[in-house]
């Protein structure tokens, strides 16, 4: 069994053990008036999660120094390593953060694809020898300054206030597209190096004429986040995304069994919050749309779904992984 069967496996026997292994049982114990009862009870076992992961941190902390988290899109990987963060804090580790977005090699460097556009999900596009060069000195005791990329012109600029170092209780987490593959950091000694792959592995099963995958759902909060803080409408993601789903293929999914740990970022709740939110918005999406096809499809699915109520949305935490993409996140 791959780690990421193991996931899902896992996850399934939790709902089965809970009751809820399908999206009937969703629905009554929503009508039931039991949506709290499961947010709380969800964001527990995500709680304990992320505590396990601190936890393996934790206890290898004296040869793996930096942790690299990886995952598909809209899978939650920011407010879960934020929660991994935190919960590294609490046992009184330091965490420190490096975006690996301030490691693109200078623009006129940068691959490109097919259509003669710049290619900035390639590892090419990734000033590998920098970032190694980096990782290495801080593993080593020394101090050095993280590159900031200026990415209206194009290039790295090096500032005085952004050196660091890491000291004997910090831990230097890093996020990113190619955080799982090992060309990444191939001059570090991978054994410092403790690896998380975050996504959204598992959906409830809903009958025959119910498609529910994972994929969909992670288009339905990418939908939502989107519109909510980029302005960008439903059509216009709905569109991107087969170009998203390329580059995952490419530049994730192959790396995914390097990960040390796999972290399953379903909840039980999500679909029926992101009914509440993705529904009016997928309506929008116009009859002559090329992408109106896709949107009907995701309506069709939401229509099993029972959705939250206002007092149900606002009784999710401002922690949890749902507030990253519904809004009123405190991480």
């Amino acid at each position: 069994m791959t780690k990421i069967e193991a996931a899902r496996q896992e996850y399934h026997d939790w709902c089965e053990a809970i009751g809820i292994d399908n999206l009937d049982k969703l629905n009554q114990t929503l009508a039931e008036g039991k949506g709290i009862e499961l947010i709380n009870l969800c964001e527990a076992r995500q709680e304990r999660k992320y505590a396990g992961m601190a936890n393996q941190i934790y206890w290898r902390r004296s040869r793996s120094r930096i942790v690299m988290i990886s995952g598909p899109s809209s899978s939650g990987k920011t407010s879960s390593s934020l929660r991994i963060a935190q919960q590294c804090r609490v046992l009184g580790l330091t965490p420190k953060v490096i975006e690996l977005d301030n490691y693109f090699v200078p623009r006129d460097q940068t691959p490109k694809d097919e259509k003669g556009e710049y290619d900035f999900e390639s590892l090419g596009a990734m000033n590998v020898e920098l970032l190694d060069s980096n990782l290495n000195d801080l593993l080593a005791g020394k101090e050095v300054i993280i590159p900031r990329y200026d990415f209206k012109a194009g290039k790295s600029v090096m500032e005085e206030s952004r050196r660091m170092s890491l000291g004997d209780r910090d831990i230097l987490f890093m996020e990113g597209i190619h955080a799982l593959n090992p060309a990444l950091t191939a001059s570090v000694d991978q054994d410092r190096i403790f690896r998380i792959y975050i996504s959204s592995l598992s959906a409830l099963p809903g009958g025959e004429k119910v498609h529910n995958s994972t994929t969909d759902k992670r288009l339905l909060r990418r939908i939502v986040r989107d519109n909510r803080v980029r302005g960008i409408s439903p059509e216009r993601t709905l569109m991107l995304w087969p170009s998203v789903r390329r580059g995952e293929t490419v530049n994730i999914f192959p790396y995914e069994e390097n990960a040390d740990t796999v972290f399953n970022s379903s909840t039980l709740y999500d679909t029926p919050v992101l009914k509440y939110f993705a529904e009016p918005l997928l309506y929008g999406v116009a009859e002559s749309s090329p992408v109106y096809e896709k949107a009907q499809k995701l309506l069709s699915f939401l229509t099993h779904v029972r959705a939250f109520t206002p007092a149900e949305i606002a009784a999710i935490p401002p922690t949890s992984i749902m507030r990253e993409f519904i809004g009123g996140q405190t991480l």
